[in-house]
């Protein structure tokens, strides 16, 4: 009870200021890490580790699920067809070598982990949170190809993430197998399954609202309840059927119709509960971290730095290579990779599924990540946003970030 009266107390306080903040470099998730690190060292009856990973695993799953939904219900399918092959690249080539690349780095800085613990922590760290730079995904000075490919990137990367975590995990602690027929298995049940599971409940909930807003059944104020059902109805069923309930909301939120003020207020009421959903698991990360500073070395940031620099920015590199884009474009959609709620979930599921048996490193190294991209990415959405907007302005008419050719 104590960790909740803080954050409420810190919301009511946060709101106050929040114009002020939102001007500021400062993001609402450095506030309430900031705060959730200051509870956990000025409060003396918090043990560390004194925070339930149930719950706030719990917590972190249904926040990622109501920002993925929300997020998808802004992407243009249209515009999303005309500049397909940026998300593509980036959640093909670009996630496939992520993941290579933080293997790497990880066998070469941790020598105490295998070469399937080294890819655990890859694939933890791979998928991109466009929370954490939200300043870039809703300026309008970035092409609108580029924010809808980055949000796109985020919204499916940590789905994808997760047959490769669940594959690393087996063979981290099997006792052999057929691995390749149980990735296959991962797979077809995270991706395919959870797709359909959005196409279903975004697609035929959308189309009893409908029905019922044009026969005048709904009200605006259960109607907007009526529409959170979706993504929760994502998280019901999809763990029954082995599906990803991310997948699950990212493909509800596409396939859901948006036609009408009613569908507009209702996402924006699933925005704003899972902005407070969100700002409280930054909240548990700050405590987290606190309690786990002692543990913390230098190798585990300098990790951290690679996995948001070369482990993301060369990937990307190379997967926009003959793609038409500036030297400035590649490197502004490399930088803006962050890590942070997917990371924070998929970490917690490691640890969870291991029953806290872990290798210390793997939670350690997601932890100072996680961190620092809090930090650095959230101080410098801004300013980017503002260089880059400068820098496609300059760009001749013909260059595919002025004219939204395909990349």
């Amino acid at each position: 009870m104590t960790l909740l009266g803080v954050f409420v107390g810190l919301l009511f306080l946060f709101s106050l200021v929040s114009r002020p903040v939102d001007r500021s470099p400062v993001t609402p998730p450095i506030v309430f890490t900031a705060a959730g690190v200051a509870a956990a060292l000025l409060a003396a009856h918090l043990p560390p580790g004194g925070t339930n990973t149930g719950v706030f695993l719990t917590i972190a799953e249904l926040g990622l699920v109501l920002l993925l939904f929300a997020d998808a219900s802004h992407i243009d399918l249209k515009l999303l067809r005309s500049v397909h092959a940026l998300p593509v690249r980036l959640l093909s080539v670009g996630m496939l070598l992520t993941i290579g690349f933080g293997l790497a780095a990880a066998l070469v800085l941790f020598g105490s982990l295998t070469v399937w613990e080294a890819g655990i922590l890859a694939a933890i760290l791979a998928p991109t949170d466009a929370g954490l730079g939200q300043a870039i995904v809703t300026d309008e000075r970035v092409p609108r190809q580029v924010r809808e490919g980055l949000n796109v990137e985020a919204g499916l990367n940590d789905g994808l993430a997760v047959p490769f975590l669940l594959y690393f995990m087996a063979l981290a602690g099997s006792a052999g197998g057929d691995h390749e027929a149980r990735l296959t298995r991962f797979i077809v049940e995270q991706l395919g399954y959870g797709a359909a599971v959005g196409v279903v409940i975004g697609r035929g909930g959308g189309w009893i609202t409908a029905r019922a807003r044009q026969r005048g059944w709904i009200s605006d104020r259960f109607g907007k309840l009526g529409f959170l059902a979706l993504p929760l109805l994502c998280i019901l069923i999809s763990k029954p059927v082995g599906a990803s309930m991310f997948i699950a909301a990212f493909v509800a939120g596409l396939a859901t119709p948006r036609a009408g003020g009613l569908a507009r207020h209702s996402i924006e009421f699933i925005e704003d509960w899972g902005q407070l959903v969100n700002l409280a698991v930054f909240f548990l990360f700050g405590v987290l971290f606190a309690s786990n500073w002692p543990d913390l070395r230098p190798v585990h940031f300098l990790y951290g730095l690679l996995s948001l620099t070369i482990v993301r920015m060369l990937p990307v590199a190379l997967a926009l290579a003959r793609s038409g884009l500036s030297a400035a474009s590649v490197g502004f959609i490399g930088w803006f990779g962050p890590r942070g709620l997917a990371s924070v979930v998929l970490g917690l599921v490691y640890f969870e599924h291991e029953f806290g048996a872990t290798e210390p490193t793997i939670p350690l190294a997601v932890i100072a990540t996680v961190l620092l991209s809090i930090l650095a990415h959230g101080l410098t959405a801004k300013p980017a946003a503002a260089w880059y907007g400068r820098h496609v302005a300059s760009l001749p008419d013909t260059a595919p970030e002025r004219a939204g050719e395909r990349f």
